[in-house]
C-alpha cells in the first residue's frame, strides 16, 4: 500500500500533468520575447508605473533583491471588516485611485482572499484605460480593443466572473510600443 500511494501514484500524476497539461504543471509561465521568465499567469504582480494597469492589492510583498526579505505569505490579512487598519488601507487606497483619475471598484480597493489573484474585473480594467492610454500616447479606443482581448470568459460558461489577467494585458501593451 505504501508502495502505491507514496511512490506508484504520484509519479503518475506527475508523467499525466508533464505530457497531458505541461503549461498549467510547470505553472503557468509568461516569458517575454527573449525567453526569459517573467510571471506567472496565476500569480498577480504589483504595477505601479502609470503606463500599467494596476492590479488587485496585496497582502503580500514579495521582493525581488538579493538582500530582500518577503514581507508577507498567500492568505488574507485576516483583518475584521471594523478594523481599523483596514479601514485606513482601504480609505487611502481610494483616494490614490480618485487621485489618478480611477474610479475604485471593489477589486481595486480590495485584496483577495489568497492575495495572489493575477485578474482584475473588466470594470476595474475599463476605468484605467484614459490613464494608460495617455500616459503611453495611445488612442483610448486601441487600449480599450487590447481590454477586450484581454478578458477571459467564465468557465465552462456558467462559473466565475470574467476577469482581465493584469500581466497578459500589461504585456499586451508593451508589444504595441
Amino acid at each position: 500500500m505504501w508502495l502505491l500511494t507514496a511512490l506508484i501514484y504520484p509519479f503518475l500524476l506527475i508523467l499525466i500533468g508533464q505530457f497531458v497539461f505541461p503549461y498549467q504543471a510547470n505553472g503557468s509561465l509568461i516569458t517575454n520575447a527573449e525567453g526569459n521568465i517573467i510571471g506567472s499567469a496565476l500569480i498577480g504582480q504589483n504595477f505601479t508605473s502609470d503606463r500599467y494597469f494596476f492590479s488587485r492589492p496585496s497582502t503580500s510583498n514579495y521582493s525581488t533583491g538579493d538582500d530582500a526579505k518577503p514581507t508577507g505569505v498567500s492568505g488574507a490579512s485576516n483583518l475584521a471588516p471594523g478594523n481599523p487598519e483596514l479601514k485606513t488601507r482601504v480609505q487611502e487606497t481610494i483616494t490614490q485611485l480618485k487621485q489618478q483619475g480611477i474610479k475604485p471598484t471593489a477589486d481595486l480597493v480590495y485584496t483577495s482572499g489568497s492575495s495572489l489573484d493575477p485578474h482584475i474585473s473588466p470594470e476595474a480594467a475599463k476605468a484605467q484605460i484614459q490613464r494608460v492610454a495617455q500616459a503611453r500616447g495611445l488612442d483610448n479606443n486601441q487600449v480599450e480593443l487590447l481590454v477586450t482581448k484581454n478578458t477571459e470568459g467564465r468557465f465552462l460558461s456558467i462559473f466565475g466572473e470574467p476577469g482581465v489577467n493584469v500581466l497578459k494585458l500589461n504585456l499586451a501593451l508593451d508589444s504595441l510600443n
